[in-house]
């Protein structure tokens, strides 16, 4: 069993209970693999279970009651508490209400907004169980009525079949809608899908190599739970105005990563989707793209004991990666290291973790001489960006410790201007700045897939080179890569050492144009340099040039 089902999964569960076999398993891997269906609805497609069987396996994977929805069973002074338009929203049904306590049965138990929603509507608490849907439909239409067109989810295409679009329609929460955009993203092979609010409708938008169209539309008022959906699966709070996650979608037997971002705007979210190809961070210096100096360069930061090593990199959980990536080399195990941040310290070694929002500059002030009373040898900063926590780490290596600090970004010019400005503002010590580490992830073309693309013009002047490449590549997807168009995702690392005469300039300069132009004369080839060569020798697209090298 092993080898075919995970332990805990739904799959597990039933071959523990004895409703399927290990045979069963297979055959059902084998029709999802070719039916692109979830290996629930295999199971029933195949005839091996009914559906009931499906649920009260969810129910006991989730450690949720299951219940079989009857009329007798409804206590119509439940079903008064609630609308039908609310329940078909939420795909609830009102079972029991007792006291204070309101029992209901639901599609989705683990929508927490829904729950919120209603015991906000009704004053009571609520108690979950997991139900049918098709009973759940049942007793909706029992007791509320057919559903009227103000109840549907209102969503239109010209592009899916009816069968599609009633299934879409009479699920108000907008999982359906869901599950049919993430598999259309798939099956058209599209760069992005946006779900954009335009006056009093949400157009969903598609898009590939270049241009787009619109594919469908539905009211605006139905938004609110298709997003709050997107940002549950997303693990992005509901407060937050912009942020990203990583959703997953099942296609042809494989689990398929896509990254979703959110835009907080007049009406609602921009939600975009887009194809997302995961890669570990890299475990050794030798994992980089990187040149054999950078590399050395790196172990002797690794190496160091006291003064600052900054971090950055455009992605925050990159960026966070990097800093976790240093202390796994510096090989602080054993050391007494102190982490100030909530992203880091996922690397090799545990180390105690301070957690610190919104600190004032008094706060962090004496916050910083407590950890500084217990001594550690090595304080590591998530992000040093606001300049009290930069100065702090200033105050740190003057008193011998080794500080690694993370800041937002990887435009050198830009974070050399920061650190212009502390110099000549706050005299921030430059002498005590080691080095500077940066990278940034790139995805590499399939080469099977692999084809000659021409660059729009402004795509040619996103790029800014000053000279062209004879030729570029795209890829459009195939078997051998998922059909993304990648084949890995790399990073490319540089590492810059703060010598006497770079801090000189440093101190010097005008700005940090100045500061980048000095170190291209001492012949550094920044990640950017590096960047050129993939897209010369065909390794990168153009689109994926600028999103990762210019934007």
């Amino acid at each position: 069993m092993g080898e075919l089902v995970k332990a805990g999964s739904l799959g597990s569960i039933l071959l523990n209970s004895q409703i399927i076999t290990e045979e069963n398993i297979s055959a059902a891997l084998a029709e999802q693999k070719r039916s692109s269906c979830r290996f629930g609805e295999a199971l029933v497609r195949l005839g091996i279970v009914a559906q009931e069987d499906i649920d009260w396996a969810l129910s006991n994977q989730l450690n949720i009651p299951y219940v079989r929805l009857t009329r007798e069973l409804i206590d119509r002074a439940a079903v008064e508490l609630l609308p039908g338009s609310i329940c078909r929203r939420y795909g609830v049904m009102p079972i029991i209400c007792c006291g204070n306590e309101l029992s209901v049965a639901m599609t989705d138990p683990l929508n927490i907004e829904a729950i919120a929603a209603i015991e906000e509507l009704t004053g009571c608490t609520v108690s979950v169980s997991v139900a049918l849907i098709r009973e759940l439909r049942e007793m909706q239409t029992l007791f509320y009525g057919e559903m009227k067109e103000s109840e549907s989810l209102g969503f239109r295409s010209e592009l899916f079949p009816t069968a599609a679009l009633a299934d879409i329609n009479t699920d108000l929460t907008g999982a359906k809608l869901i599950d049919y955009l993430l598999g259309y993203v798939v099956q058209q092979n599209l760069a992005a899908l946006s779900l954009q609010p335009m006056g009093e409708t949400c157009r969903i938008l598609a898009r590939k190599k270049r241009g787009g169209r619109e594919i469908g539309s539905f009211p605006l008022d139905r938004l609110p739970p298709v997003q709050q959906r997107l940002r549950r699966m997303a693990g992005v709070d509901a407060s937050v105005i912009s942020g990203s996650g990583m959703i997953s979608c099942h296609y042809r037997g494989s689990e398929l990563a896509m990254q979703a971002l959110f835009l907080s705007v007049v009406g609602g979210d921009i939600i975009t989707i887009r194809r997302q190809i995961l890669a570990p961070f890299p475990a050794t210096v030798e994992d980089f793209i990187a040149s054999d100096e950078d590399r050395r360069l790196l172990r002797e930061l690794a190496a160091l004991d006291r003064g600052i090593v900054l971090c950055a990199a455009s992605d925050t959980d990159d960026r966070d990666r990097l800093i976790d990536f240093y202390l796994d080399e510096h090989g602080g195990n054993g050391q007494r290291v102190m982490l100030f941040g909530e992203g880091i310290g996922r690397g090799r070694f545990q180390f105690p973790r301070i957690e610190g929002k919104d600190l004032s500059a008094g706060d962090f002030s004496s916050l910083l001489s407590a950890i500084l009373d217990h001594d550690p040898e090595v304080i590591a900063i998530e992000d040093a960006g606001d300049e009290h926590l930069m100065l702090g780490a200033g105050k740190a290596a003057l008193r011998g410790k080794l500080v690694v600090a993370g800041v937002p970004g990887s435009e050198l010019s830009t974070l050399f201007d920061y650190l212009g400005h502390l110099w000549r503002q706050h005299r921030f010590i430059p002498d005590y700045l080691a080095g500077i580490i940066t990278c940034r992830g790139v995805l590499l073309l399939c080469p099977a897939c692999r084809e000659r693309y021409t660059p729009s013009s402004e795509e040619v002047t996103a790029m800014g080179l000053a000279k062209l490449p004879l030729e570029f590549f795209n890829a459009s997807g195939c078997a051998v890569c998922g059909h993304s168009g990648v084949a890995a995702r790399k990073y490319l690392l540089e590492v810059i050492p703060m010598s006497a005469d770079i801090l000189d300039c440093l101190e010097r300069a005008c700005d940090g144009r100045e500061m980048v132009q000095f170190l291209n004369d001492k012949g550094l080839r920044d990640v950017r340099a590096m960047g050129i060569t993939l897209l010369e020798s065909g390794d990168i697209s153009p689109p994926e040039f600028i999103s990762a090298l210019v934007l």
